[in-house]
């Protein structure tokens, strides 16, 4: 269950362009998700349970379809290529493969170092695309910022879980040997190279309130 807020735009992303990373492709992609997960997997902020992913035909776009496969397996096992097709939808035999979620809990401390689990703490996803292997990370919590979404400071909450993200990000820069370009900034947060900004404070010392918007 969750225990947290959860802003429906990210709080901050991050992309990494991996053409010279692996090829293309649905084994490529899985490969590089499961090497991407047991780096967040080690600061505890992703234990894979399931994939997601949609399907797209190649010149007319996406089915309005969406797999869920549980990870009885490992991201890793060499079966898992071979599933992922086996679902493919009957009705649709050129259906390929859109972006692979992976989906699953981590863990964010609170203002007293007590450990929470969460679904989908951090999201992390893969694309396959014949244009280019690609994957993102984001984060749709108040919990790495030094606001919260009230716009109230809560440093003991920051301090105990931003350090933790930017470790994350900064062992994915140097697994996939390329920095991750921080995303778009949303009415929730701006992500910086190592984790979220934080914004300029009101004369009263507190930061904007978007909880009207989650």
């Amino acid at each position: 269950m969750s225990t947290l807020k959860r802003a429906p735009r990210p709080c901050g992303s991050w992309f990494w362009d991996l053409e010279e990373f692996a090829p293309p492709g649905l084994e490529a992609a899985l490969t590089t998700a499961s090497r991407m997960a047991d780096t967040l997997r080690k600061h505890d902020l992703l234990l894979p349970q399931q994939l997601e992913y949609r399907w797209y035909v190649s010149g007319s776009g996406g089915i309005n379809i969406m797999t869920k496969l549980a990870l009885t397996a490992p991201l890793s096992d060499a079966s898992l290529p071979g599933r992922v097709r086996a679902s493919q939808p009957v009705g649709f035999p050129d259906a390929e493969v859109d972006d692979l979620y992976v989906i699953g809990p981590g863990q964010w401390l609170g203002a007293a170092g007590e450990s929470h689990r969460e679904p989908r703490l951090v999201e992390l996803s893969v694309s396959p695309a014949s244009v280019g292997l690609s994957a993102e990370l984001a984060v749709y919590h108040d919990i790495w910022a030094w606001f919260d979404f009230s716009g109230h400071p809560h440093p003991d909450v920051h301090r105990r879980n931003a350090p933790r993200l930017a470790a994350a990000i900064q062992d994915l820069n140097e697994l996939l040997d390329v920095g991750g370009d921080p995303g778009e900034p949303t009415i929730f947060g701006a992500a910086t190279e190592q984790g979220l900004a934080t914004p300029e404070p009101y004369d009263d010392g507190l930061g904007p309130d978007v909880t009207d918007s989650l």
